[in-house]
């Protein structure tokens, strides 16, 4: 992997393969760019050029302190675009990523971004709220960083589980595929995941989802028990001027993991279009 110093020294680590059009890929907590093989390795057989970092705190990123909110991961994407000087690219963001893409489209994107794609994504609050009453309680969010700060081994092995459905009647249990999101997560730094916790549940992305003027596609599972689709994704595309959402009956969280061939086949038709 390559590397990019930012401008507050730390170094944020990417994956750059290919030509064509850019498609950059915005990972979910606590994982990396890893996350995005199935996606890496079928868009750029495609003929298109594929980025993809290990946001700070993150994977093989460096372990920050402090700058895990999501102004911050905006930046620092822009810092990166900028460098490889991407125009015209598709932003794609799962979970986390999700928030971190309309954020980077919305505040720097506009000269930049050609479409963004949101994949099971946390759009536009995860928590309860006035605005959104019918969010997750924070209570939930609450126990993630308990967990994530007193038992983080155990626990990321157990949140594999509900990631993927694995816990449904006609799920087929991947280990491998359990183990590698195990890896992911204990590569980066448990300050980085602890505070992206708060970023990833109480950032409210309305204005971000109102003001982005291309188009975007909204890709959320029925099943998603981690991010629920009634209070995200359902909510998230009535913001958008140009949005449209797929939900797929169902799928799971990971569902560009688990579900790869259906994900590439979607993503790959819109932007295309």
């Amino acid at each position: 992997m390559k590397t990019l110093k930012l401008k507050d020294g730390t170094e944020i680590s990417y994956k750059d393969w290919g030509e064509g059009q850019p498609i950059f890929f915005h990972h979910g907590w606590p994982l990396s760019s890893d996350d995005w093989d199935a996606q890496m390795m079928f868009f750029v057989n495609q003929g298109f050029r594929v980025v993809a970092h290990d946001r700070r705190g993150h994977g093989r990123s460096t372990q920050t302190g402090s700058g895990h909110n999501m102004d911050t991961y905006a930046a620092d994407v822009a810092e990166l675009v900028a460098a490889l000087d991407l125009r015209n690219t598709i932003h794609v963001g799962h979970s986390t990523g999700g928030g971190e893409a309309i954020r980077y489209a919305s505040k720097y994107g506009q000269e930049r971004v050609a479409k963004v794609v949101l994949i099971s994504a946390v759009t536009p609050i995860m928590v309860k709220t006035e605005r959104y009453p019918d969010g997750v309680p924070m209570s939930v969010f609450d126990e993630i960083r308990l967990n994530t700060a007193t038992r983080r081994p155990q626990y990321f092995k157990d949140f594999t589980v509900p990631f993927f459905g694995y816990n449904r009647d006609n799920s087929v249990v991947s280990q491998g595929i359990m183990d590698n999101w195990w890896r992911q997560g204990m590569m980066g730094g448990i300050k980085a995941h602890y505070d992206c916790i708060k970023a990833f549940s109480e950032t409210d992305f309305t204005e971000d989802l109102q003001s982005v003027k291309v188009p975007v596609l909204v890709m959320h599972g029925d099943d998603d028990q981690i991010v629920p689709i009634d209070t995200t994704a359902k909510l998230a595309v009535k913001l958008l001027k140009k949005g449209r959402l797929i939900s797929y009956p169902g799928f799971p969280h990971g569902m560009p993991t688990t579900e790869a061939e259906t994900i590439n086949k979607d993503l790959l038709a819109f932007i295309r279009e």
